[in-house]
C-alpha cells in the first residue's frame, strides 16, 4: 500500500471551512443499544482522529463517496462496484479507529479508496444496520468521516422490496424522497447533542435527494439504454431484520411508498445535515407480497441473487454517474 503522510485536519475546520463552537455536553456520553450493550458516542475530535488515521493511509483524496448496496457487491468481491475501482487501496474496518465492525455473515467489511475513471473515490463494501444492534447515529459513523475526508457527494445504494406494482425484480429506482418510519418513533441519528460543526441543529430535509442529480441519472439511463428498467419513486428504512407483514407493506403503500428497505434513510439525513449532495438508488431484489392469498416469501437468498444479477449494469451505472456527478460538481465550483 502506498501511504503518505498528509497534513491532520484542524479541528475548528471542516473541509477547510470555518465552524462554530462545539455542542455542550447536555445528554450521558454513553448510550445503549437494542441489545444492553452500552457504546461511548462519538465526538467530533474522535472523528478527526478516524479521518487523520485514514488520510495517512492513503495518497486518495475523494470527493465522491458510495455506500455499496447489496446489488454492488457488499457482500462478494468478483464483478462488483468495489472490484472496479482503479489504484484501490483497502482498509478493513477492524483497523480504523473507532470505527464499527460489520457483524451480518459473509459481509464485507472495508473501505476502499481509489479512482472509479478519472474520479478519486472512497466506497463502503458493507455498511452497518440497526438490526445488528448498533444505534443509528454509530451506522451513520462512516458519513461523518467522509465528510472529513473532503467527499462532497454521496450515493447511497442499497437492495430494496418492490411495493409498487409497476416495479419488477431487478429494476432500479432512483430515490427521490424518503419517509423516515423510524423517525416517526423518535429514531433519529441526530438525536442527541449538536455539534455545529456539522450541521444544523434544525436540518431540511425537503431537498434531500439532489434534483441535477436525479436528471443526471435519467439522461445517463437512456444513454445506456437501460431507461426501460430504471424508475423513480420513494424509499422507507424499517428496522428489521425481519421481512414485513402484509398489512405492514399495505399500509406503506396506502402513504405512497413505492420501495421498502432498511438502510439508507438515516445515512441520508447525517449527510444533508454535514451539507453533503446525495443521490439515492435501490435495486429492487424482491416483489413485496401484499396479499394474504400468496405463498411467495420474502427471503436474504433472492437479494444476494439479483444482486449479482445486476451487478455489470450497476457497475456500467454507478461508474457513469460518478463521472457526471464529479463534471457537475466542477462546474458549480469552478
Amino acid at each position: 500500500m502506498n501511504c503518505a503522510v498528509m497534513a491532520p485536519i484542524n479541528v475548528d475546520n471542516v473541509n477547510g471551512t470555518k465552524v462554530g463552537s462545539p455542542a455542550k455536553k447536555v445528554l450521558p456520553e454513553v448510550e445503549t443499544d437494542t441489545n444492553g450493550n452500552e457504546h461511548k458516542r462519538y465526538s467530533y475530535e474522535m472523528l478527526v482522529e478516524t479521518a487523520n488515521f485514514l488520510l495517512s493511509k492513503t495518497t486518495v483524496r475523494p470527493k465522491i463517496g458510495v455506500i455499496c448496496g447489496s446489488g454492488l457487491g457488499s457482500y462478494w468481491n468478483e464483478g462488483s462496484l468495489a472490484e472496479t475501482i482503479t489504484e484501490a487501496q483497502c482498509i478493513p474496518y477492524e483497523e480504523i479507529p473507532n470505527f464499527p465492525v460489520s457483524t451480518v455473515e459473509g459481509h464485507y467489511g472495508k473501505l476502499v479508496f481509489g479512482r472509479l475513471g478519472d474520479v478519486p473515490v472512497v466506497a463502503m463494501q458493507g455498511r452497518f444496520h440497526y438490526f445488528e444492534g448498533y444505534p443509528l447515529w454509530k451506522c451513520c459513523l462512516p458519513v461523518r468521516v467522509m465528510k472529513l475526508l473532503g467527499v462532497q457527494t454521496l450515493i447511497a445504494t442499497n437492495a430494496a422490496g418492490g411495493l409498487n406494482p409497476n416495479y419488477k425484480i431487478g429494476d432500479l429506482m432512483i430515490v427521490k424522497d424518503h419517509i423516515n418510519m423510524m423517525g416517526f418513533a423518535g429514531n433519529n441519528p441526530l438525536h442527541g447533542p449538536n455539534d455545529e460543526r456539522f450541521g444544523p441543529r434544525f436540518p431540511p430535509m425537503n431537498k434531500a435527494y439532489r434534483f441535477e442529480y436525479r436528471k443526471i441519472a435519467k439522461e445517463v439511463a437512456k444513454e445506456l439504454n437501460i431507461d426501460n428498467i430504471v424508475k423513480e419513486g420513494v424509499y422507507t428504512c424499517l428496522g428489521g431484520p425481519n421481512f414485513e407483514t402484509v398489512a405492514e407493506l399495505n399500509m406503506l403503500k396506502m402513504v405512497g411508498v413505492d420501495a421498502v428497505g432498511m438502510s439508507t434513510v438515516h445515512e441520508v439525513i447525517t449527510a444533508r445535515h454535514c451539507d453533503m449532495n446525495v443521490f439515492g438508488m435501490s435495486l429492487i431484489t424482491n416483489e413485496c407480497v401484499t396479499s394474504y392469498d400468496q405463498d411467495a416469501e420474502a427471503n436474504h437468498e433472492e437479494v444476494l441473487d439479483v444482486g449479482r444479477m445486476r451487478q455489470d449494469i450497476l457497475r456500467k451505472y454507478v461508474t457513469t454517474l460518478v463521472d457526471r456527478f464529479s463534471k457537475a460538481m466542477k462546474a458549480q465550483n469552478p
